[in-house]
């Protein structure tokens, strides 16, 4: 039976009180898209909100998989018409997977549908998996017990360097990798803008853009059990 993974992205479309515009990244859904379809695994793609996604505006239209998957209509149709988080089964799936984007910071932690999405997904034995500021999705999941999924995990996500670098440290509600380690987990920074993709059972999340693939990669392993 072909394995399924359910993408989710943000719906946020602007950076809190600075009204800068924002969404999710490009980057991150396409390249762990790319390695999923290859290994024969079927993605669907939801959203806080459902409907069209907003994306960040940093995408590189050079970068030959985002290229590839921008001229292809169904993924188009697939970003421009994302299911309703919080009206998927998500039983149906195997794994989820939250990309990144600074939008992810705004709509993430605190949606119920995230949380229960998670928790399911993770209580039925399956992955989950995050890259970039897709792990604030991770920042207050709990279990049904009310332990912090991440506590005691070892986890990688957007680090405090990497969100100075972008000029970003006043601009987002928190530090990402700070309410992280608040909430129990060991994060596990690498140097800014490195490939690093951490793995702890059956939780899989990565630093950065330059990441995402390398986390697609490990989801890939996990469910084909290569």
């Amino acid at each position: 039976m072909m394995k399924k993974v359910l993408f989710v992205v943000t719906s946020c479309n602007e950076k809190g009180e600075t009204k800068l515009p924002t969404g999710f990244n490009l980057a991150e859904v396409t390249h762990p898209l790319e390695v999923l379809e290859n290994d024969g695994i079927h993605v669907d793609i939801a959203s806080i909100k459902g409907g069209p996604a907003p994306l960040d505006g940093l995408e590189d239209f050079n970068d030959p998989v985002i290229a590839k998957y921008w001229e292809d209509m169904n993924f188009r149709n697939k970003i421009d018409n994302t299911l309703k988080l919080e009206d998927v089964n998500v039983k149906q799936y195997d794994a989820i997977f939250f990309a990144g984007g600074h939008g992810t910071m705004w709509d993430f932690p605190d949606t119920p549908a995230v949380i229960n999405a998670i928790r399911k997904i993770y209580e039925d034995g399956k992955i989950v998996s995050a890259v970039c500021h897709g792990p604030a999705a991770l920042v207050n999941a709990t279990l049904t017990d009310g332990s912090h999924l991440i506590s005691g995990k070892k986890v990688a996500a957007f680090t405090n360097d990497e969100e100075e670098e972008v000029q970003s440290t006043h601009v987002v509600p928190f530090l990402l990798a700070d309410a992280l380690k608040i909430n129990g987990a060991f994060h596990q920074p690498a140097p800014n803008w490195s490939d690093n993709t951490i793995v702890d059972g059956r939780l899989i999340t990565g630093q950065n853009p330059q990441s995402a693939a390398s986390v697609g990669k490990a989801l890939s392993k996990l469910l084909l059990n290569k």
